[in-house]
Order: structure tokens, then C-alpha cells, then sequence
């Protein structure tokens, strides 16, 4: 059973003046002047209690509390002394590295003699059209802002916590070829000096490259339809050791170089993510419990693991133009702090079979296309 600890506070019982003489009156006339709240007289409470020099009231307490909540506001959007602007505005999860210090881009085993090298590319836009949400089709279906972050989309203009499999089949898509496959990841942001969030700072892409790749080893087969694949762990930053391969960073004119960090590239280049999917598949599923199972990467030789098959890898660059020296960091869920080692991104095959066909002879002939 629950019990209230709060003091009881009743109105006295109403008077009727009227009738009243002598002392009873002069009573009661007392009574409705004295002042409702304690007394307050040198620094200290009078309560009308005998021996309670300090009463509860949990008014005051709220009081005090919402002062202190004020302050903090005032503090975090003003700026306390003693602290820089950057150091509100960067949360405890943003860190930087020149990319001149970067290590060199990771170099790929040589490819075998079955290799399939084609690479097959898509104009899919650069979210021009601001199609954004804050849902995930694949790990929170049919709950509006699961996310709990923003998402930047190319492709399927449907995709959203409740869109199905026959909705994306005839959704419009920002792609060109009829490719209506659902791509998408968290929004880039450039924080303001005073540390909040401002939705008029989101960056849209200066480009995006939506590309597919063969495998190092033998010929690839064709996705399911409807497959879907992540990349990525957006809890990467409070789970450590369980960090999953989730985007690179590096610099437009220093492609040799990339970084798990955020990059501060020289002026007059752009900051690039690059993302790139797991590409084996288990033959038989779409997706799995935890959405990874199914579609896992090859081994560091460039073959499949056993008892899966290569299917096509999807390669996506999202480029910026991030002012320099500028703080700047993805949405992520709030207990990430805004770190880059949370970066993911999400996939839906929602090709038409002929054009997965299309893509798959690209690549197992060693075509361009």
C-alpha cells in the first residue's frame, strides 16, 4: 500500500460573519486576516505549529528544484564561465583527428582468378528533397521514432516505421532505373556554440555515391528481394567490445588516408563517410533476430564463410561540406554522445529481379556499368 508522506494542508472551515457579536466575532474576523503561508523573520521560518521550527512544504521544494533546473538550462544554453563555446558544443562522444595523422587506407587482397570485379552505380540523389524520419523498418518495425535519431534517405520515398513490403514495391524512389531499394543513415549535423541541436543544422549530402561491388574470390548471386542489411552498431559508443565494422572517414582529397574519428579535412575538401555492407548471405532469410545473422562479411582472405554465398556489396559514400574546424557530429541515440564509432546505415533490396540481374552480370563479367 502506498502511503502519502506529504503533510496535510486543509482549508479552514468557512466562518459565516454574520449574526457574530463580541469576542466570538472579533474571533473570527482574526482568524480570516492572519496570513496563509508561514512567517518569515530574520532568515528564519516561524510555523504556527508549537516546537516545528522547519515544517515540510513540498512546494519549497519544488521551488528550489525548478531554480536549480533554470540555472542548469541557462547555463547549458548560455555558457558557464570558465568553458569555451566548443566545449558545450561537443559532446563527451565527438572526437577529431587530423586526417594527415589518419592511418592509410586499408589495402585489399589480391583477387583471385574467379574474382567477379564489375562494379554496377546509381544516381539516387542526395536528399535534395529532405526526406527524413526518426523510425528503422529493419530494427523497429511499426514504431514511429523508434530510431530516436534522425535518417538521412536515397531511393524508396515510402520508407518509413510502417511502410511494407507491397508499399515499397510500387513507392516512388529518387533513383534512377526503377531501383527502389531503401538506403539509408543518420543525419550529419553542425552544432551551434551554445550546444543544442538546432534542426536548421542538419547537412544535406553534397553527393552520394551508391555503388555495388563484386567479390575478390568467385562470382556473385543474385539478393533476395525485400533483403535486408546493415552496417554498423549505433550502440557502439556505451557497448564496448562490440564495436561492428560500421563507416570509415576520410577527406575527398585524401583518400588515402581514413579514420574511425571524425576527420578535419584541409580547406577546399569535403568530409566523406564511407559505408560498407556485409556481403554473405545464408541462402535462405531476409533477415534475422538480431538483423546481422543472415548477411555476415567475407573472411580477410575475401571468400565467403561456408554455407553462405557472395552476393553483390553495397558501397555507399555520403560526402559533406563541413565548414572548417567546424563541430560536427551524427544523430545518434542521446546516451551515445554523439560518437562517430556509433555510425551505421540500413538497407532494403527493393530492385526489380531483372535489374538485380542486370547488376549481377556487371559484376561477374568485370563490367563498369
Amino acid at each position: 500500500m502506498m502511503v502519502d508522506e506529504s503533510p496535510e494542508f486543509s482549508s479552514p472551515p468557512s466562518v459565516s460573519r454574520t449574526n457574530l457579536v463580541g469576542p466570538t466575532r472579533l474571533q473570527a474576523i482574526e482568524a480570516e486576516s492572519r496570513p496563509l503561508f508561514p512567517v518569515v523573520a530574520h532568515s528564519r521560518v516561524v510555523s504556527g505549529r508549537q516546537g516545528e521550527k522547519w515544517p515540510r512544504r513540498p512546494w519549497l521544494a519544488c521551488a528550489i528544484v525548478l531554480v536549480l533546473a533554470a540555472i542548469a538550462v541557462s547555463g547549458w544554453y548560455f555558457g558557464f564561465p570558465g568553458r569555451s563555446s566548443a566545449e558545450h558544443a561537443r559532446p563527451a562522444g565527438a572526437r577529431f583527428l587530423a586526417i594527415a595523422t589518419a592511418q592509410p587506407t586499408a589495402v585489399l587482397p589480391q583477387p583471385g582468378p574467379g574474382a567477379s570485379l564489375g562494379t554496377r552505380r546509381f544516381d539516387c540523389g542526395r536528399n535534395a528533397e529532405g526526406v527524413r524520419n526518426s523510425d528503422n523498418l529493419i530494427t523497429r518495425p511499426g514504431v514511429a521514432g523508434g530510431a530516436h535519431h534522425l535518417h538521412d534517405y536515397v531511393g524508396n520515398m515510402s520508407s518509413n516505421a510502417f511502410a511494407t513490403e507491397q508499399s515499397l514495391a510500387i513507392a516512388p524512389t529518387t533513383c534512377e532505373d526503377n531501383d527502389r531499394s531503401s538506403y539509408y543513415w543518420p543525419v550529419l549535423r553542425v552544432r551551434s556554440d551554445r550546444g543544442h541541436q538546432d534542426p536548421d543544422a542538419v547537412l544535406t549530402p553534397s553527393s552520394v555515391l551508391v555503388q555495388y561491388r563484386g567479390n575478390l574470390t568467385t562470382a556473385v548471386v543474385a539478393m533476395p528481394p525485400f533483403l535486408r542489411v546493415v552496417v554498423g552498431n549505433p550502440h557502439a559508443y556505451t557497448q564496448p567490445g562490440k564495436t561492428i565494422a560500421s563507416a570509415d572517414w576520410t577527406c575527398s582529397g585524401s583518400r588515402e588516408r581514413t579514420t574511425a574519428l571524425y576527420p578535419r579535412c584541409p580547406t577546399g575538401q569535403q568530409v566523406v563517410r564511407v559505408f560498407d555492407f556485409p556481403s554473405c548471405w545464408n541462402g535462405t532469410a531476409v533477415d534475422s533476430a538480431n538483423h546481422r545473422a543472415h548477411v555476415v562479411y567475407p573472411m580477410v582472405t575475401g571468400a565467403c564463410p561456408a554455407n553462405t554465398l557472395p552476393v553483390p556489396q553495397l558501397h555507399l559514400e555520403v560526402a559533406y561540406d563541413v565548414p572548417v574546424d567546424a563541430d560536427y557530429v551524427i544523430d545518434t541515440f542521446p546516451e551515445e554522445q554523439g560518437s562517430s564509432s556509433s555510425d551505421h546505415a540500413d538497407f532494403i533490396n527493393v530492385m526489380p529481379e531483372a535489374l538485380m540481374a542486370e547488376v549481377v552480370r556487371c559484376l561477374n563479367e568485370g563490367l563498369n556499368c
